[in-house]
């Protein structure tokens, strides 16, 4: 009996467990399906007020972005016949179908509303988005639409500032910020018209800063972004979360056209000034110091005796010029202007160019494995035509590069050859009159022999009316001698 209610029992367990494991099983989502996952109310916040800043920005900032359309005109021969000289001899004898007929190109790009004065709107943008343009034409982020002219423009910063006149007094003008405070990892919002997308925003974070090697001529040290950047973004604006303009959206590198996450922009101090220079002048000021400048590598570093790469090496100087009445002197190696250590020549380049005329800076710079500080009085710098045109005022107008054992074992006679080697010859200098040309050795200059391009310029500076070079080329001696 006892047997029986023992076992009646263990009965009522096993039931009352299996009852409970299904009970648990149906309230249990089956393989098939995944349970609900809610975030946790503080992510939410987090993500609430992270989406808050980011339509602040874009709503204080959009209405200050524009897109610039632009029509270039040109004349060319019509280009009837498509060419072909057999038409033209057979069916147009008389040439008539090469007159001129006007074409229009059609571009696009974006701009930032960036000054008012009275009735008077200033937009800026990119030099290459107006380039040679006839019409130009800005549009507002809520349509209304405006002619503009050319204000200004600058190659060297890719820079230009556009004008239109209205009395409505409700049109946005950007806050532009400090790029200077810029680090990377900082969140940033790309405004512009890419592919002609008006008033579309790209977000991302500061990838660089000091970036070089944009488009060819440009002088600007860039930040670097992820923030998707496509064409028609160019004259935009890259903007921080405080609603203000740290850039110039200008460039992409791709190989495809489209956005790889690699965008850069023209930090907004570089353009500060350039906006006064255009109002006031038409054109972009800039300081000139009168010198053929270069980078160097650890060969030439060692072969100078710098101890470092972070600087600037001057190969020639024009004479009369502010280098040239100062006292800088072909192989001098720069390394900071009025406190502000250089990288390389990219970065003396930008230093002098933003000097006002008539400013004297302090030079840091390397002669010779010594410290020297100079003054120099900046003057304005002229236009390429004009610098172009005082070639023989360059000396000694050529660059050199040590003669290292990689450049002996191309060399015929290679091995035993001590000297330097010339990389580059300045048409209409004097050494360019002379006859030197790249790949000569030279070997001693006024009779001392070179070693180094510290015992190269040691000699070339020395102070003598003029100088002598003893050269080798194609594995014969020869000898020139030039004006100093």
């Amino acid at each position: 009996m006892n047997f029986k209610r023992h076992w009646f029992l263990f009965i009522l367990v096993f039931l009352g467990i299996a009852l409970m494991a299904a009970c648990n099983s149906s309230a249990e989502p089956s393989s098939s399906e995944s349970a609900p996952v809610r975030v946790s109310a503080p992510a939410v916040m987090d993500l609430e007020q992270m989406q808050n800043s980011f339509r602040q920005v874009v709503q204080s900032t959009l209405p200050a972005v524009v897109r610039i359309d632009v029509v270039e005109v040109r004349n060319a021969p019509s280009g009837g016949n498509g060419g072909n000289p057999f038409f033209d001899f057979f069916f147009n004898p008389e040439g008539s179908d090469d007159e001129e007929r006007e074409f229009r190109s059609e571009g696009l790009g974006s701009g930032i509303l960036v000054r008012r004065d009275g009735n008077t709107h200033y937009v800026l943008t990119n030099a290459h988005v107006i380039g040679e343009a006839q019409e130009i034409t800005v549009r507002l982020d809520d349509g209304r639409s405006y002619t503009a002219s050319l204000v200004g423009k600058d190659d060297r910063r890719d820079l230009a500032l556009v004008e239109f006149d209205t009395r409505e007094r409700d049109i946005v003008i950007a806050t532009l910020g400090d790029s200077d405070s810029l680090q990377v990892g900082d969140w940033v919002l790309a405004i512009g018209s890419p592919l002609g997308f008006q008033s579309t925003v790209t977000a991302g974070i500061v990838s660089a800063v000091g970036r070089t090697g944009g488009p060819e001529g440009n002088i600007s040290d860039f930040i670097q972004t992820d923030a998707a950047i496509n064409r028609g973004n160019s004259g935009g604006a890259l903007v921080n979360i405080y609603g203000e303009v740290v850039g110039v959206n200008t460039w992409i590198s791709s190989q495809t056209g489209g956005s790889i996450g690699l965008g850069f922009s023209i930090p907004i101090n570089n353009s500060k000034r350039a906006i006064d220079d255009f109002i006031r002048d038409g054109v972009v000021q800039y300081g000139w110091l009168g010198v053929s400048i270069i980078s160097i590598d650890d060969d030439m570093a060692d072969s100078l005796e710098t101890g470092s790469t972070n600087g600037a090496l001057v190969n020639s100087v024009y004479q009369t010029s502010p280098a040239g009445r100062s006292g800088i002197l072909p192989g001098d190696f720069i390394t900071s202007i009025n406190g502000v250590n250089l990288r390389s020549s990219d970065d003396l380049v930008r230093e002098v160019g933003d000097l006002l005329a008539g400013e004297t800076a302090e030079f840091v710079l390397i002669r010779s494995g010594r410290e020297l500080t100079l003054d120099v009085e900046i003057t304005s710098r002229e236009s390429e035509d004009v610098i172009a045109g005082q070639s023989r005022d360059l000396f000694p107008g050529f660059a050199v590069y040590p003669l290292t054992d990689e450049i002996r074992g191309r060399l015929e006679d290679g091995a035993s050859l001590r000297g330097v080697i010339i990389s580059q010859v300045v048409p209409r200098t004097p050494a360019g009159t002379a006859g030197l040309s790249p790949g000569d050795v030279i070997r001693r200059v006024n009779g001392r022999a070179v070693n180094s391009l510290e015992s190269f310029f040691s000699a070339l500076n020395a102070d003598e009316d003029e100088i002598s070079f003893d050269y080798f080329r194609d594995g014969v001696e020869l000898s020139v001698t030039i004006d100093k």
